[in-house]
């Protein structure tokens, strides 16, 4: 392990972290994504700072879960609910209307939020866990490659992280589909 070497933690210790407002790396379906509580407006500025992304683009929530989305399908009406049901859990990220129940940095300068159930074994883990959805965005500086490898996520960013949750990708080469709820609109193939 290099001196920059992001330390490695088990899930129950990556959730505790988590629910304190530190920011953790884990593998997820096809890249590594960097985790922090939703509702700490702490950790979503440290992370967005940390990946030099611009708050306006908004971040994805991901759930072990349909249920863990409860409080934010709150309100949605019944009929759309079934696109949901129907791919998750899966690589199918939604852009859900905003109820309110999600801070503004997660939604960053939309009235959509972006969720996903995970099919990757570890990234349900950690949500159950945690005790529900994270924040995974990719594991990358703003305009740099995603990382692919835990190295990767050390070269990039080093000690700058609380830790990191080893294990593998899911196997899949792309990020997941980003889709909008209510037009079906693909945003991101």
């Amino acid at each position: 392990m290099s001196e920059r070497a992001t330390p490695r933690l088990s899930v129950a210790s990556a959730a505790k972290a988590l629910a304190r407002g530190e920011l953790v790396a884990y593998p997820t379906e096809a890249v590594w994504g960097l985790g922090c509580d939703p509702a700490s407006g702490e950790a979503l500025t440290a992370l967005l700072r940390l990946k030099q992304r611009d708050p306006a683009k908004g971040l994805i929530l991901v759930a072990g879960d349909i249920a863990q989305f409860a409080p934010w399908l709150d309100g949605l009406p019944a009929a759309l609910h079934a696109p949901l049901v129907s791919s998750w859990p899966g690589p199918n990220t939604w852009l859900v209307p905003d109820n309110g129940h999600s801070h503004p940095l997660v939604r960053g300068g939309h009235d959509r939020v972006a969720l996903r159930v995970s099919d990757h074994p570890l990234v349900r883990e950690l949500c159950d866990a945690f005790g529900g959805p994270l924040v995974s965005t990719s594991a990358n500086p703003a305009g740099e490659p995603e990382a692919r490898s835990a190295d990767q996520v050390d070269a990039y960013f080093g000690a700058a992280l609380y830790g990191l949750v080893e294990g593998e990708l899911g196997g899949r080469d792309a990020p997941s589909m980003i889709r909008d709820l209510v037009s079906g609109r693909v945003l991101r193939g």
